[in-house]
C-alpha cells in the first residue's frame, strides 16, 4: 500500500507541511517520487512515522529522535518493547494521579478523609520514575537493588515537611558549595560545610551511611557526564570540587 503526503497526513493525524518538513530534515523521506512530482510513502515510511510519534509522545526531541532512528544500529522490534515500556509507566503514573484526584474530590465533599502523605502520593511516585528512568540503571548495579528499593520506599512515604526539607537542603547545598568554590580549596571551612549538607541531604533518602558509598557517589558525579552537567551547569568544575570535598569530609583518602 502506497501514500501521497495528503493520504499519509490523514491516517496519521499530523499536517502535510510536518511530513514535507520531515523530508526536508532527512528524518522521513518519502519511497519515491512519482511522475507527476508528489511523494510516495510505503509500508517502511509509515514504521518509520509511527516509531517518530512514539518518541515525540514520550517528549524526545525531534533532534535526538532523528539520531536514534537514523542510526545503522537502530533495532525497530526493541524500539517497539522500549516504547511499550514507557508508555506502560507513564499510564501507570496517570491512573495514579487519577486516582489520587478522586480521592482528594472525595475528601472534599466529606465523604472520606486524606492523609498530608497521600495527597502527595502521585507527584513522589512520578519523581521515582523520573530518577530511575534516568539513573537507575547505574544506581542499581553500583549500590543493588535492596538499597536502591529503600530509597524509593522513603521518598514514597515522605510528608510534605520532609519534602520540603529535601528542597531546602538542596538548595542550600548548592548555595554553600558555589560559595566554597571561589575559594579553591575543598578543606576549606565554607567546602567542608557543603559536604557536611551533602551528607544531610543523602540521609533523606537512604536508610544508612557509609563514608565509601558516599565516595562512590562523588566519584560518579565526575565520572557521568549527567551528574557532572548538573553540577557544573552554572559553574563549570563545581562536580570536581564536590568531589574533593567530600573526599576530604570522609577522611578515607590518604
Amino acid at each position: 500500500m502506497e501514500y501521497t503526503v495528503q493520504k499519509l497526513g490523514e491516517i496519521a493525524g499530523i499536517s502535510t507541511r510536518t511530513l514535507r518538513y520531515y523530508d526536508e530534515i532527512g528524518i522521513l523521506k518519502p519511497a519515491r517520487i512519482n511522475s507527476s512530482g508528489y511523494r510516495i510513502y510505503g509500508q517502511q515510511e509509515v514504521d518509520r512515522l509511527q516509531q517518530i510519534l512514539f518518541y515525540k509522545e514520550l517528549g524526545i526531541k525531534l533532534e535526538t529522535i532523528h539520531q536514534i532512528v537514523t542510526s545503522p544500529t537502530f533495532d525497530e522490534t526493541k524500539a517497539l518493547a522500549d516504547h511499550r515500556s514507557q508508555l506502560l509507566d507513564k499510564r501507570a503514573q496517570l491512573d495514579l494521579l487519577i486516582a489520587n484526584v478522586e480521592k482528594t474530590i472525595l475528601s472534599k465533599e466529606g465523604r472520606m478523609t486524606m492523609t498530608s502523605n497521600e495527597k502527595f502520593e502521585g507527584f513522589k511516585q512520578k519523581m521515582i520514575d523520573q530518577n530511575e528512568k534516568t539513573y537507575g540503571k547505574e544506581i542499581r548495579e553500583k549500590y543493588g537493588d535492596d538499597t536502591v528499593n529503600k530509597s524509593n520506599a522513603k521518598v514514597k512515604n515522605m510528608t510534605q515537611s520532609q519534602h520540603n526539607e529535601v528542597k531546602r537542603l538542596s538548595e542550600e547545598v548548592q548555595t554553600k558549595l558555589a560559595e566554597a568554590f571561589k575559594t579553591g580549596d575543598p578543606s576549606s571551612a565554607l567546602a567542608q560545610k557543603a559536604a557536611d549538607l551533602h551528607k544531610q541531604w543523602l540521609m533523606c533518602y537512604w536508610s544508612e551511611y557509609s563514608k565509601e558509598a558516599h565516595e562512590n557517589l562523588a566519584q560518579m558525579y565526575v565520572d557521568d557526564e549527567r551528574f557532572t552537567m548538573y553540577y557544573d551547569k552554572e559553574i563549570p568544575g563545581t562536580a570536581e570540587f564536590l568531589k574533593d570535598a567530600i573526599y576530604v569530609y570522609t577522611g578515607l583518602q590518604k
